[in-house]
Order: C-alpha cells, then sequence, then structure tokens
C-alpha cells in the first residue's frame, strides 16, 4: 500500500502596507517660527486617501486643523477650527468630457466646471460658473498657439466682459508670445540654447521694456540677471549646484535694495520625498543694502516620515 505524501503550502505574512501607506511629515519656517504637521495614509492600495495638517504657533497653540477624505471620484476636506467642509465630486462623462463641482458647505455656495477636449488634448475648453449663479460663465478655451479667457467682472459698479489671453508661435530660432490682461499688453520674446537664454519684453500701455539674461557656465555654474529699463531696478542670482540634491544661490535685489545668499539640501522646488534622508532645508542670509545691522538668518526644513 503506498504512501501518499500531502505537501502544505507556505501561509502567507499579511502585509500592512497592502491596506494602508502612512506617511507624517514636519515643516518649520523660522520667518514665522511655525511647524506645521501633516500626515498621509493610503488606503486599500491607493483606493481612497486620508490627509491631514495641524499648525503649532509660536505660543504652543494648536491651530487650523485639517482632516480629509480623497478618492478618484469623491473628496471631503474638513476644517474643525472653523467647522466648515469642503466637498468635491469628479466626473468623466466620456473620455472627451469631465465634470468638477465644489462646495464650500458653511457658505452654502459652489461652482460647477466643465472641461471638453479633443482627442489629442490639443484643443480644450473649459467653462465654470458659481451655483447659486452670481455672474455669467467662465469660459477658457487652450488651443496650440495659446488661450483666451472670458468672465464677468464689475467696473465702475457695472457689468463688463473682461477678455485675456496669449498668443505665441516660433520667430528667428525663439519664441514670441503676446498676452493681454487688465487692459495691458506684454510682447515677450525668448531665444535659448545649450548656454544662453534671451528674453527681451516690452508692455503697453506703460510702455516698460525689460530684459531677463540667463548664462549656463558649464554643468554647475549658472548666473541670471534682470533689468527694467523704465524703472532702472535690477537683479542678478548666482547658482552653483555641484550635485542634485545641493544648491548654492547668492543675489541682489536693487528694488528692495537687499543682497542675500542660501543654499538647499533636496531640490529647491520639490518637497522631501526624493531628497537625501528625505530631508530637506534651506538656509537663507539677508542683508539690507540701508541697514546691515538688520540682517537675518533664516531657515526652513521638511522631513519626512514613512510608517508603513
Amino acid at each position: 500500500m503506498g504512501v501518499s505524501t500531502k505537501v502544505g503550502t507556505q501561509p502567507q505574512s499579511f502585509d500592512l502596507r497592502q491596506l494602508a501607506t502612512m506617511k507624517l511629515s514636519t515643516e518649520y519656517d523660522s520667518e514665522g517660527s511655525v511647524f506645521v504637521n501633516k500626515f498621509s495614509a493610503r488606503m486599500l492600495n491607493g483606493i481612497a486617501k486620508l490627509t491631514g495638517s495641524i499648525q503649532r504657533e509660536p505660543s504652543g497653540d494648536l491651530r487650523y486643523p485639517l482632516l480629509g477624505v480623497v478618492t478618484k471620484f469623491f473628496s471631503v476636506i474638513y476644517d474643525h477650527e472653523d467647522r466648515n467642509a469642503l466637498v468635491t465630486l469628479n466626473a468623466d462623462v466620456n473620455r472627451n468630457l469631465s465634470f468638477k463641482y465644489l462646495r464650500d458647505i458653511k457658505a452654502q455656495q459652489g461652482e460647477v466646471k466643465l472641461l471638453a477636449s479633443t482627442a489629442n488634448l490639443r484643443y480644450k475648453t473649459e467653462i465654470s460658473f458659481d451655483v447659486p449663479a452670481t455672474t455669467l460663465p467662465k469660459v477658457v478655451c487652450t488651443f496650440p498657439q495659446g488661450q483666451l479667457r472670458a468672465e464677468e467682472v464689475e467696473v465702475d459698479e457695472e457689468r463688463a466682459i473682461a477678455l485675456s489671453g496669449f498668443l505665441g508661435g516660433s520667430i528667428l530660432n525663439g519664441q514670441v508670445v503676446a498676452s493681454y490682461s487688465d487692459e495691458s499688453a506684454t510682447l515677450k520674446y525668448t531665444y535659448k540654447d545649450e548656454e544662453l537664454t534671451m528674453i527681451p519684453s516690452v508692455s503697453w500701455p506703460q510702455l516698460s521694456p525689460s530684459l531677463a539674461f540667463k548664462r549656463q557656465f558649464g554643468p554647475h555654474n549658472k548666473l541670471s540677471y534682470f533689468h527694467n529699463f523704465e524703472t532702472a531696478t535690477w537683479s542678478a542670482v548666482y547658482k552653483y549646484k555641484p550635485v542634485e540634491d545641493f544648491k548654492v544661490k547668492v543675489g541682489y535685489d536693487s528694488d528692495v535694495r537687499l543682497g542675500w545668499s542660501s543654499f538647499w539640501i533636496g531640490k529647491e522646488n520639490a518637497g522631501a520625498k526624493h531628497a537625501p534622508r528625505k530631508f530637506k532645508l534651506q538656509v537663507m542670509l539677508q542683508v539690507p543694502q540701508d541697514e546691515l545691522k538688520s540682517a537675518a538668518l533664516l531657515f526652513r526644513m521638511k522631513k519626512r516620515f514613512d510608517l508603513c
């Protein structure tokens, strides 16, 4: 008689990360001496996210507690201090038409946005209006050469339609952009290659010409300069970036007569997620030209913790 052997399967270990991925971040800005603590937890493999934040004042008081639930189609952000909630609903009617509704519960006001686009996304139209309606809908049309906006505004206690937008195109190995907003027009030309960027511009009706200049000296050094010819004000910034996550900047602004220098650990315009040890730091020294004794040393930091 043969003996059968039954091989059992190994029990699978439970991974908490399949249910929730929790992150905590702490931010501090010495200018206001304020700590901001935020947390987020992605639930059920990212189907929903629980978020929250609270601010610690220099006095030790805890302010502005916020708690939110975010999904692809629905989100609620609750402000405990204001006893108010902001609700957002999103829906895709089809691949070229989407709908968004925002509601302020306490103010009993909302906004509806409709976004229509072509299959290649080269042309888009967004229509938004208040609920209950207080003005005519705002319309934004985006196309490959620019954008056009139309909205109702109040001028001298009368309602009027305000137009704004920009048009752009390629001219002489560069890009030219003409923009219009608030009865003011700007014409800007941009030339850029691997080492040099030149951006002359002029505005009407003030007839205010300006020039932005950027020069790359090798892979680590860059100089930027801006001059407004109408006001004779100028600013200059020198950047030194020896590695991806470290940058030194030194600059001067004649408009406020202020010299400054700073360094960044972590990318300047990114969060702490990809910074070394998920820690981002900026230290800045500001020196007023007319009052050297008022020099100030400021710093900002952000630390992210992945709890699970």
